[in-house]
């Protein structure tokens, strides 16, 4: 799919995404930060992205879910991408949530190889993954938004905090709680669940759930039995057998897959719950009538939670190499550096730190 090259759609969305934000939720955070620094920065990220898509449409819900998975854990500080906790111990990109299930890496360091190159020391993994997150949405769903950016990137990382993620078998309460501790509203979060109308999930994260709810009827017994084809009766965390989330249009980003959920045909348990509870189902029986306010909500959910717990102005830095914090960073026990003295530019602060 083309991404969209008129101005007319992407001005009259942004417009509308800026009435559902609230004035306050960009207030860390402005979109261009970059235009005078590496104005070519979005540009560069978009072509990595727009490459990797060409040759796997499934890095895009892939590159969806890294930055969901990120902002969760430690607020949008690419922490899922680091690979080594200076401080020992597994990083959340080794916890089950993450893996083996996470994906996109390799297309987040291709774009900041390709930034580097033309703004050394300059633009952030952080708001890579962000740039990343809003071309996938864009090239699936021919929806673009702009992204509000200037995030720093963080120097820690531990496997034990991304136990805490919303995962497939959360309930009502769970999903809403969870969201709700990063100040989305539930309408966010079933605005963002949005999301499964793409990509794949592995057989452990449904199928023995999903035999519960076909003895409580909220599953289709045709789909189950297809599952259960697909599933190897032994199946675990590393079975790779998967399958799409939106049975009938797994690779368009539209709201196909809340029109699914009525039919017993929501592939996980908590997708399911969207339609049980009675606060959430109004929700999504809106989004299955309307796919232009969901695509503006969901651009505007999209921008709210790229804002949680961010860093910015002298905390964190900007790493060199998204997997690994800068050499000499001030790490022990999650410290983050002290302040750069007043005048020292955003291009150089972090990357000559010391401990």
């Amino acid at each position: 799919m083309k991404m969209s090259s008129g101005l007319a759609g992407p001005v009259a969305l942004a417009a509308a995404v800026c009435l559902l934000l609230p004035a306050a939720s960009l207030a860390q955070l402005q979109v261009g930060f970059y235009n005078t620094s590496c104005p070519n920065a979005e540009a560069l990220v978009r072509q990595a992205v727009t490459a990797a898509f060409a040759n796997n449409s499934g890095v895009a819900p892939g590159l969806i879910r890294l930055h969901f998975h990120d902002c969760f854990v430690r607020g949008c500080d690419a922490s899922v991408l680091l690979t080594v906790n200076p401080a020992g111990g597994n990083t959340e990109r080794d916890a089950p949530p993450n893996n083996p299930s996470l994906r996109g890496f390799e297309v987040i360091d291709a774009a900041k190889a390709a930034v580097e190159r033309s703004c050394p020391r300059t633009v952030s993994c952080a708001d890579i993954v962000a740039f990343a997150a809003r071309d996938s949405v864009n090239l699936t769903g021919n929806t673009f938004y702009q992204v509000p950016s200037g995030r720093r990137d963080g120097r820690v990382s531990n496997a034990t905090e991304a136990l805490s993620l919303p995962g497939p078998n959360s309930t009502a309460q769970n999903l809403t709680d969870g969201f709700g501790r990063k100040g989305l509203s539930a309408e966010d979060m079933v605005v963002l669940s949005g999301s499964h109308t793409i990509g794949r999930s592995h057989c452990a994260s449904f199928l023995f759930r999903n035999r519960q709810r076909l003895a409580a009827g909220t599953i289709s017994p045709a789909y189950q039995a297809l599952l259960e084809a697909l599933c190897p009766p032994t199946t675990g965390q590393l079975t790779p057998n998967t399958t799409e989330i939106d049975l009938s249009t797994p690779a368009l980003l539209d709201n196909n897959y809340y029109k699914l959920l009525p039919l017993n045909l929501g592939l996980h348990f908590s997708d399911d719950q969207l339609i049980r509870n009675a606060t959430l189902a109004p929700f999504a029986s809106a989004f299955a009538a309307n796919e232009t306010l969901w695509k503006q909500k969901f651009a505007a959910a999209m921008i709210k939670m790229g804002n949680i717990e961010v860093k910015t102005g002298t905390q964190g830095e900007i790493r060199l190499n998204c997997s690994v914090v800068n050499p000499g960073s001030s790490w022990a026990a999650g410290i983050e550096m002290m302040p750069f003295p007043a005048g020292t530019s955003d291009a150089t602060a972090g990357e000559v730190a010391t401990s």
